[in-house]
């Protein structure tokens, strides 16, 4: 059977892949449009298990607060290239994960993944040509109705903040000092112990180079230690837009303490190789 131009124009717009693997489909299932679309699925899903070991460390994050402040929710969902990150369709579907987070209410995305979300992303990525992760995702519930959220304008980070109730501006204000300064914890006695003994370790061998006797260099240590918990305790940070003012005492001018806040980048601690594209393509043609 001829292949036509309006058939594989057909079988394009239908599943959104390349003209050259439409027309490949339709000569081999010798013009059935519905075989032809069958076959495509599966090679679809081929070619995007072959592109899952790349690299995703470029993507978009997408955050959502209810209008009572009741629940905030926010997602990263990676792709390899910043370019195919302003992808319409890719943009998309980032929406829609944080959505089905967002009205799931526990950030469990393996449930949603299973539930139709990994095979819409499995033909995102064969459509796209890029391998795409729904990395991670974090639901915050408050009773007090006082999350919060801030979004830098080029949406690769952002926050959630949890506040002991409602205040928009402050819980904005501070959801921006959050993405803006990346506290580690909200108060100082959150820091896990593990963390502090490696600073006081780091801190003691320091001060010992010093040749001061054992008294003073242990409240140099227990100085510098002070000074590291302010320095990433949210509360105890000096206000971004305010440094005269800290975070806590900002929150309490309102009556209100900080409970709790979610951070997320675009990509952080993603190990990307750097590839040398040149010697990539010479080598290729060596092997050609």
């Amino acid at each position: 059977m001829a292949i036509t131009a309006a058939m594989v124009k057909e079988l394009r717009e239908r599943t959104g892949l390349g003209m050259m693997d439409c027309k490949k489909a339709l000569q081999e299932t010798d013009g059935d449009l519905e075989k032809a679309i069958e076959e495509l699925r599966k090679k679809s899903a081929l070619k995007a298990a072959k592109k899952a070991g790349r690299t995703t460390a470029d993507g978009l994050l997408g955050i959502q607060v209810a209008d009572d402040g009741s629940r905030g929710a926010i997602v990263e969902v990676n792709i390899e290239t910043d370019f195919a990150a302003k992808n319409e369709k890719f943009i998309a579907f980032v929406d829609k994960v944080l959505q089905q987070v967002f009205d799931a209410g526990d950030g469990d995305l393996q449930k949603l993944l299973d539930a139709g979300l990994d095979a819409e992303r499995e033909s995102l990525v064969q459509e796209i040509g890029e391998n795409i992760t729904v990395r991670r995702a974090s639901v915050l519930n408050s009773a007090q109705g006082g999350i919060s959220t801030y979004m830098h304008s080029d949406t690769r980070k952002g926050a959630l903040v949890e506040l002991s109730g409602q205040n928009d501006e402050i819980g904005r204000d501070i959801a921006m000092h959050v993405t803006a300064i990346a506290p580690m914890v909200v108060n100082a006695s959150d820091v896990p112990e593990d963390v502090l003994a490696k600073e006081r370790e780091i801190y003691t061998t320091q001060a010992q180079d010093s040749g001061k006797p054992d008294d003073i260099i242990a409240k140099m240590v227990e100085g510098r230690v002070r000074k590291y918990l302010a320095e990433v305790s949210l509360v105890d940070q000096p206000f971004v837009k305010d440094p005269n003012q800290k975070v806590g005492a900002l929150a309490k001018s309102a009556g209100l303490e900080v409970l709790n806040f979610v951070r997320f980048e675009v990509g952080e601690g993603i190990e990307v190789e750097d590839e040398d594209f040149a010697a990539e393509v010479a080598a290729q043609l060596d092997n050609g």
